[in-house]
């Protein structure tokens, strides 16, 4: 066992079906009084209700969250906190909304507590993105890290199955690249394995049924695990792919992570490959790469970059942005490998199912 080094983040899980009814004691724990309720537009009826069951302790809604954070709407949000005169801020949805929450507390310092109703996993992290300028920009402070967590399965039962799969592939992304992560330890990697193993169990299943509130269950479970993960180690090749696609070519989000991860994985296989083991066993596969293009697909999850909007003409840029500032990686991809990852990024685009 290789040396490492463990400091445990203090986040605070409340989890199971109908924990949302508990909102207002994880306000009492945290000694808050106004909440600003944040959700997309798409969501506004949860906020809503969320919002009718805190009555006065809510300070009011802002419906106006939308993907990786644009500078602009972070500015719109800390100002409508301050406006409102909240003293903490409750993010209802997927990681747009909780991204948005975690902008408004890296500056304002107000708690944050998460409500996650997809299985983004970013409400586990002290992780922050904004995008100013076509650019996203990535940071840690633990300022921004959910003080409490909600998890409510029953929350989740009326997710678009097209979502649930991209957004449960999302999670996966997160543990994948936490088992090759240059400060990985043994909890995480544990940690990781359960997480992949659940998250990849379930999706059939909720494929099958939609509403099936154990498979929910399940999802969010790994969800969580996932997620956790993703908060205590550090990102690699997947994650910077995927911020460059998604920030400075607006693709979405969980979709991005679907089809960059089994390429990702391929890329990397050489490097760790006892890594991809313990990925493979996990999702029951041959190959870790090919088993996760394969959940995909199988579950009318999107592989190809062009069938998310990319263009083929963006591949370059997009390959020089991805290696002008790489992250810590098994094998590197810094600017000397530009060739290396402009070939990725071509298979990705055409879904080409890695070997």
């Amino acid at each position: 066992m290789h040396a490492f080094t463990f400091n445990g983040l203090p986040s605070r899980v409340v989890f199971g079906a109908g924990s949302i009814n508990r909102l207002e004691s994880e306000l009492d724990a945290l000694g808050v009084h106004k909440a600003l309720v944040l959700c997309t537009p798409q969501q506004e009826a949860l906020a809503e209700r969320i919002a009718a069951n805190l009555g006065e302790r809510c300070s009011g809604i802002y419906p106006r969250a939308v993907m990786h954070v644009p500078i602009e709407s972070a500015v719109a949000a800390r100002e409508e906190a301050r406006r409102r005169h909240a003293d903490c801020i409750v993010a209802a949805g997927g990681g747009s909304t909780t991204g948005l929450g975690k902008a408004i507390a890296l500056e304002s310092e107000l708690p944050l507590i998460a409500i996650p109703t997809t299985y983004a996993g970013s409400e586990m992290t002290p992780i922050y993105g904004i995008t100013d300028g076509g650019i996203k920009r990535t940071g840690k402070n633990p300022r921004v890290l959910p003080r409490s967590v909600i998890y409510d399965p029953q929350l989740t039962l009326d997710l678009p199955i097209n979502v649930s799969v991209t957004s449960a592939m999302n999670a996966i992304a997160h543990a994948a690249e936490g088992l090759y992560a240059q400060d990985t330890n043994p909890l995480m990697d544990l940690a990781a394995q359960q997480g992949i193993a659940a998250i990849a169990d379930a999706i059939p299943r909720l494929r099958a049924t939609p509403r099936d509130v154990v498979a929910r269950t399940d999802a969010l479970y790994g969800a969580w695990l996932c997620g956790m993960v993703l908060g205590n180690v550090g990102m690699a090749l997947h994650h910077k792919l995927c911020h460059t696609l998604g920030g400075s070519f607006a693709l979405p989000h969980a979709e991005v992570h679907t089809v960059v991860l089994p390429h990702a994985l391929a890329f990397n296989a050489s490097a760790v490959p006892e890594v991809m083991s313990k990925i493979a066993r996990a999702i029951g596969a041959e190959t870790a790469a090919s088993g996760m293009y394969d959940l995909a697909k199988t579950n009318g999850a999107p592989v190809s970059l062009a069938a998310i909007g990319m263009k083929v003409e963006d591949l370059d840029r997009a390959a020089a942005l991805a290696v002008k500032t790489p992250y810590w990686n098994p094998r590197p991809f810094g600017p000397d490998q530009i060739a290396d990852i402009r070939d990725l990024l071509q298979r990705a685009f055409e879904g080409v199912r890695p070997d």
